[in-house]
């Protein structure tokens, strides 16, 4: 069985649904699910069946179209006022991952431009849109792999951490899009891949997608990071991105910041992997990045045939850390790399007319 011949997350337009690989249950058994409800379209996104920034955005947009079309027969104000609660509550699934609200405000105000015409023609718009977004991510991720690869050498030895492959986007990935480009292009890596608490994504996601691309792959726990670098056998760390700060800090999975600290202590260059939709300009600092907090039960029980931990013992669960700047030595994104000051390279990245 080859993951990568698998859609992550895709529509079914002859009867409208969300079609999700249900991330879940990899690497044992892949299933397709099929979800129409708003509320279960809310749930697989807040359990990690569908998972990765730019996954979750294209499953909330395709999720925000099935719910016009459920809601079609309401008169126009009333139609707009509750596509726009089920646009905020699907937002509500997770917090931290700037393109949720960036693919659901998108296919939204598609609705509000259109709102003079009738429900069925506003309804095709948004369709037409969350199709789009679907489409420009497998560009964008093509790109991003261009980019990435003039980085590294055939041969190189690339340390990743959780999941920014194709299993996280529409294909390719961010991260691991010049894996998967070079490749194409006979292009040989090792890659190390992170195990990745609590989750695995590492593990379960990563190491499971560039096995089936024929890539030669290399699990590690994630406290055995310093040793593989120690040992000379990482030329560049690759890692995605779920939030961007305008001054280049960095929110992605949980232990990144770690990765990065060790990269530098052992002079490796270590890159940030995200489309430019990612970059939210609103926020100054990764400080002000909502980190999202997750259940206790994901480190104490999950994964364990008997709880693994005392039942009185306190839990902190963060799904997130951020990645200061200064510890980044370039951001890789659709329109090209961004290098320190970061503050002007950024500013570069998303010039007018470059990101709807």
């Amino acid at each position: 069985m080859n993951i990568m011949k698998y859609e992550t997350v895709a529509l079914d337009e002859n009867d409208p649904a969300l079609l999700i690989l249900d991330q879940t249950k990899l690497p044992n058994d892949p299933e397709i699910i099929r979800l129409t409800d708003i509320h279960d379209i809310h749930r697989a996104i807040q359990t990690l069946q569908v998972r990765g920034a730019p996954a979750i955005g294209i499953a909330a947009a395709f999720g925000l179209y099935i719910t016009a079309m459920k809601i079609r027969d309401e008169d126009s104000g009333t139609f707009l006022a509750r596509l726009k609660d089920a646009r905020d509550y699907l937002n509500s699934a997770r917090p931290t991952a700037v393109n949720l609200s960036w693919a659901l405000n998108r296919v939204y105000h598609v609705a509000e431009i259109n709102a003079g015409k009738s429900i069925p023609e506003i309804i095709e718009a948004m369709r037409r849109e969350a199709i789009a977004i679907k489409s420009e991510d497998t560009d964008t991720c093509r790109r991003i792999g261009e980019y990435g690869l003039t980085l590294i050498h055939d041969g190189d030895g690339i340390l990743t951490h959780c999941n920014a492959g194709q299993l996280a986007t529409s294909k390719y990935g961010t991260a691991l899009a010049p894996i998967h480009l070079g490749r194409e292009k006979g292009m040989n890596f090792h890659v190390y891949c992170d195990e990745t608490r609590p989750l695995l994504q590492g593990a379960r996601l990563s190491a499971f997608e560039l096995v089936a691309d024929g890539v030669d792959t290399t699990l590690i726990c994630d406290n055995m990071a310093s040793q593989v670098m120690k040992e000379g056998r990482v030329n560049a760390v690759f890692v995605g991105c779920d939030r961007l700060a305008a001054n280049g800090d960095a929110c992605n999975k949980i232990g990144t910041s770690g990765v990065a600290i060790l990269a530098k202590y052992y002079g490796i260059p270590f890159y940030v992997f995200c489309p430019a939709s990612t970059i939210d300009m609103t926020i100054k600092t990764g400080a002000e990045i909502v980190i999202e907090q997750r259940e206790p039960e994901e480190i104490t029980e999950m994964w364990y045939s008997k709880r693994m931990a005392p039942e009185d013992v306190k839990v902190y669960n963060p799904a997130f850390d951020v990645t200061g700047h200064e510890l980044i030595s370039g951001i890789v994104t659709e329109f090209g790399i961004a290098r320190p000051p970061y503050s002007e390279s950024i500013k570069e990245i998303l010039r007018p007319g470059r990101l709807l």
